[in-house]
């Protein structure tokens, strides 16, 4: 078989006796021009037709081939063609291609394959017929393939796609099954993977998307037996194409489907299933590691939102190809948009290790922004800010306003730690101060103007507040409801009730049905806070009726993510309800209220407090005491509960005061500004014979309840 194949290419594969070189979408610039040509054991020199071609004779050029290498007339027109285009005559070679039928290649290929597969073991001279018919076929598909190059170059797009679709619809045509594996051709194998690989990038090329998409799935179907090198470069230009061609690709047909398989619902469904296969191939070392194809696959899963997957992934990479401390942070980033932030804090710490790259910036500053999301790590999340602040120079400098803010954020965070005033104050004092450095660095970015409108408000700098909050307003156009509320909650701290109500007002005129929940539910706790309890009634009604409708028109878990960020739980507003009702001495409706929320969750804090308030409207110590220490058993962090806990154990007096002053003191390290738990902390203080401390938190009560807002600034986030 190798002495039969050399025969073959001696005698029909017209290639130089100096090698051509070949591009991955065609022909070498540089190619020396042929000295001679041989085929069908006949030899004949370029000069004189090369000459002829000059001269633009190309019908003597032709006659010359004819008769020199006993050749037809479109075989003589392929091997003109292919000079002309190789000598860099694109206009001329496609005027020499244009003579050749499609319809007779067709007919030679069919021919030939069929011979090629009714061919027996021996080696006859009919064989030998047989090779030579399938080579001339070769010779004549390339002629085309040659022919949509040339007008690639000549920019008809258009017609050079459907060129090379043609040799692709030639090949299926005559070989329905597939290219046999073993075809004895390589010339022939060699052109249809560039046809195949070429067609798509010219329908791209010409605009032409659906039809692009299209070729790619018929490139990867088909059986064209592509080298894994090529069948890569396939899969990764159309899992690109999928990402970011902006045109939506639709299911495979069903004909492509097989029974039991995964079908991609979408493009980026179909793009990480490339991916995926890619890396794959990478792993297992078929193909050459090629970082883009992560980098593809990362932005891909992370539009997702399948970030554990994308960690799994980053895990099966081998090792030597990524540094550990890059693995290390690249796998935290993974686990941290999973909201695995311990995984990703422990991946980290090691990353961050003096015995490996103590100063990254890019770990440093994650590392500190899930620190901020804990006030147990909030002291770790201040070294790692100010680590990131000293490291933010250079041509990192332009990160150290987001240091700055993430210092800001820490320190803030960690004064929920502290237990002593002082130190509080001092912690405050310090995160204001970053996080207004942290503006002098990004002047318009909204989202830190209010960070640090709601921590002035938080310290109780209303006016400041009210100033950052109205810029902030101005920045976003009033298009985010999170500044409404803020500015609805700073203006109910300044006893600005109906301004407040005035803002929530416009702000539903201007919210969408089903964004309309959390300022529905603001706005009854501001009629409450006004004293028209029936007025608030109706409006959480209102709210019931719409988060039913949600939970009816999206079901769990399917809502937009703008609609998901302002719904407002079911139970949450039954907890409300049952407080109101208790309020108002509506004993029945309050318990009906009770009801429907542990319906909803039978494990709740607030549902146990909610009943411990009632009982309490009605007398019931016992069973309000039940249902507060309830409460903290489900959450031992729940404020409102260790406050109620607190005053009902001071107003039993005797043994519970010290019990009471724990509870008190523990609430306000929770929620410093919260100023009923001062106020009883004062009557604790009073009773137990510290009056000194009891004026001081009596003054504190005094000051706090003033700048009280109807809910927690925070809320508004």
């Amino acid at each position: 078989m190798p002495r039969l194949k050399s025969v073959l290419c001696k005698m029909l594969c017209t290639c130089s006796r100096e090698q051509v070189g070949v591009e991955e979408g065609g022909l070498s610039k540089d190619v020396m021009a042929f000295k001679e040509v041989s085929a069908n054991g006949l030899s004949a020199k370029t000069t004189e037709v090369e000459t002829k071609l000059d001269e633009g004779n190309i019908e003597e050029a032709e006659s010359s081939l004819r008769e020199a290498l006993s050749l037809n007339y479109e075989e003589a027109r392929a091997l003109l063609g292919r000079l002309e285009y190789q000598r860099g005559n694109i206009e001329a070679a496609l005027q020499v291609f244009e003579g050749i039928e499609l319809h007779a290649v067709k007919q030679r290929l069919k021919s030939s394959i069929s011979e090629k597969a009714h061919s027996k073991r021996g080696r006859s001279r009919q064989e030998l017929s047989q090779s030579v018919s399938l080579h001339a076929a070769s010779l004549l598909l390339e002629a085309i393939y040659l022919k949509a190059l040339s007008l690639q170059k000549l920019g008809r797009l258009t017609e050079a796609a459907q060129e090379c679709k043609s040799v692709l619809d030639t090949i299926e045509t005559a070989l329905p099954q597939g290219m046999p594996e073993l075809l004895g051709d390589n010339k022939l194998q060699e052109t249809v993977g560039k046809a195949v690989e070429l067609l798509p990038e010219l329908w791209k090329q010409a605009g032409l998307q659906h039809e692009a998409m299209a070729a790619y799935r018929r490139a990867l179907l088909s059986q064209w037996h592509l080298d894994a090198d090529c069948c890569a470069r396939i899969q990764k230009e159309f899992a690109i194409l999928l990402l970011y061609g902006g045109v939506e690709a639709g299911a495979p047909s069903l004909a492509a489907q097989i029974d039991g398989s995964f079908v991609p619902k979408n493009n980026t469904e179909e793009a990480i299933l490339l991916l995926m296969i890619l890396l794959r191939k990478c792993c297992l070392r078929k193909i050459a590691w090629d970082p883009t194809v992560m980098d593809h696959l990362t932005f891909a899963l992370s539009l997702s939102g399948q970030s554990l997957v994308l960690a799994k992934q980053v895990e099966e990479v081998l090792p030597g190809i990524y540094a550990r401390s890059d693995r290390w942070n690249d796998l935290a980033l993974c686990y941290s948009g999973a909201r695995q932030n311990l995984v990703a804090l422990n991946l980290l710490r090691k990353s961050l290790s003096k015995s490996e790259k103590p100063n990254d910036l890019s770990a440093l500053l994650l590392a500190a922004k899930i620190c901020t999301e804990d006030f147990h790590l909030a002291a770790e999340g201040v070294e790692y800010a100010r680590r990131a602040v000293e490291n933010a120079k250079g041509e990192f400098e332009h990160l150290k306003g987001i240091a700055y803010r993430l210092l800001g954020l820490a320190l803030e965070r960690k004064t929920k730690a502290s237990s002593s005033d002082s130190e509080r104050t001092h912690l405050r004092s310090e995160a204001l101060k970053f996080l207004e450095e942290a503006i002098i660095w990004e002047k318009q970015n909204p989202d830190w103007i209010f960070e640090l409108g709601l921590e002035y408000a938080e310290n109780r700098n209303l006016n400041l507040a009210l100033c950052y909050v109205k810029e902030y307003l101005d920045l976003t156009s009033g298009s985010l409801l999170k500044g409404w509320r803020l500015l609805a909650l700073i203006l109910s701290a300044q006893k600005r009730y109906s301004e407040a109500e005035t803002v929530l007002d416009a702000a539903l005129d201007e919210t969408g049905k089903w964004e309309q929940g959390v300022l529905l539910r603001t706005k009854a706790k501001l009629q409450i806070a006004q004293s028209s309890p029936m007025n608030a009634i109706e409006t959480y009604r209102l709210l019931l009726a719409l988060v039913q409708a949600q939970r009816k028109s999206f079901g769990a878990g399917k809502c937009t993510p703008k609609v998901e960020s302002e719904r407002v739980p079911e139970v949450g507003v039954w907890q409300d309800l049952a407080c109101l009702y208790s309020g108002l001495s509506r004993w029945r409706d309050a318990e009906i209220c009770l009801e429907k929320a542990k319906a909803l969750k039978n494990y709740s804090a607030e549902t146990s407090h909610a009943k411990g308030v009632l009982c309490e409207a009605r007398n019931q110590t016992q069973e309000a005491l039940a249902a507060y220490t309830n409460a903290l058993s489900v959450d031992p962090d729940h404020v409102p509960s260790k406050v109620s806990l607190g005053a009902l154990l001071w107003r039993t007096g005797g043994k519970s005061l010290p019990v009471a002053r724990s509870l008190l003191s523990d609430a306000l390290r929770l929620d410093p500004t919260n100023y009923v738990a001062w106020y009883y902390l004062a009557m604790v203080h009073k009773d137990g014979g510290r009056a000194s401390d009891a004026v001081d938190c009596f003054q504190a009560a005094c000051m706090l309840e003033e700048s009280a807002p109807i809910e927690k600034f925070s809320s508004a986030c």
